[in-house]
């Protein structure tokens, strides 16, 4: 497998351009053979959250492996019932037990909580500072959650992971992030697989030897997005990585930008039901 690239992050941390998630994984054999399949291929991002209560599969795998510490980039986020300052903070030091870590990489807002994500991010102000973690960021924020969190913020968010996949091609958002330095990270990268059977991802998968998901989690790159592909099957982790022998032409990418309907899988952020 060719070497996986990086993106810089506006504070000069070195964060994976592909990563493996582990969302629905069990805590157990399965996010632990995972994890270390992942190391073993090359992989060094490993993004994991409290709300998929696996933390300490990931941890265990992370202690197995003959991979050092600090070559690995390590994600968690906090979920949305744990969300306050203190709260925050308490979250954090349950993660990190679980984790068995002395510091994060990047510790992320799951969803921008009304009322409460202006406080939680004050306590990963406080993390980044004390040295806990190495960048801190959000997840699912749109336009007006990031105006809203920079109005009161001393560090701006670092990381914008969301759902993002040529059918919810989120343009303005992205191109709000850019302006403002922060990472674009998209969670279901390749939306599932739903459409692999599009035309425009036949045509390029037969014109460069990929496979759809390929075909996808390259265009991803191509706009300079960080992609956390989901897979326990190790040859799939092979596949979902090898992406960095081919390039899309500019024309190619607005062919694939071109699929955007607005089809989300997941909840959009502002009818997302945050007292569940």
């Amino acid at each position: 497998m060719t070497a996986i690239d990086s993106f810089t992050l506006q504070n000069g941390t070195n964060m994976p351009k592909v990563g493996l998630g582990v969302y629905k994984m069990n805590d157990d054999q399965e996010v632990i053979n995972a994890v270390l399949s992942a190391l073993d291929l090359g992989y060094r991002h490993i993004d994991t959250a409290s709300f998929y209560e696996n933390e300490k599969g990931v941890g265990d795998a992370l202690k197995r492996s003959k991979v050092e510490r600090e070559d690995i980039f390590v994600t968690t986020k906090v979920w949305n019932d744990e969300q306050g300052y203190e709260e925050t903070l308490d979250a954090f030091e349950r993660s990190m037990e679980k984790l068995q870590l002395d510091y994060l990489d990047l510790y992320l807002i799951h969803w921008p909580v009304p009322g409460k994500y202006t406080e939680t991010w004050k306590a990963l102000e406080k993390l980044y500072r004390d040295g806990r973690v190495k960048a801190i960021g959000v997840c699912n924020f749109m336009e007006h959650h990031l105006d809203e969190l920079m109005n009161t913020a001393e560090i701006k968010p670092m990381v914008n992971q969301v759902e993002l996949h040529p059918r919810i091609y989120q343009k303005e958002l992205m191109e709000y992030c850019k302006e403002h330095k922060i990472q674009v990270e998209a969670w279901a990268p390749i939306g599932r697989g739903k459409y692999f059977d599009a035309p425009v991802l036949k045509k390029l998968s037969d014109k460069y030897g990929k496979s759809p998901a390929q075909i996808i989690l390259r265009w991803h790159l191509e706009h300079d997005v960080v992609v956390i592909p989901k897979s326990s099957n190790k040859s799939r982790q092979e596949e979902n990585a090898d992406l960095f022998d081919f390039e899309l032409k500019a024309e190619e990418v607005e062919e694939i930008n071109a699929l955007h309907t607005g089809e989300r899988i997941g909840k959009h952020p502002d009818e997302f039901d945050y007292e569940a």
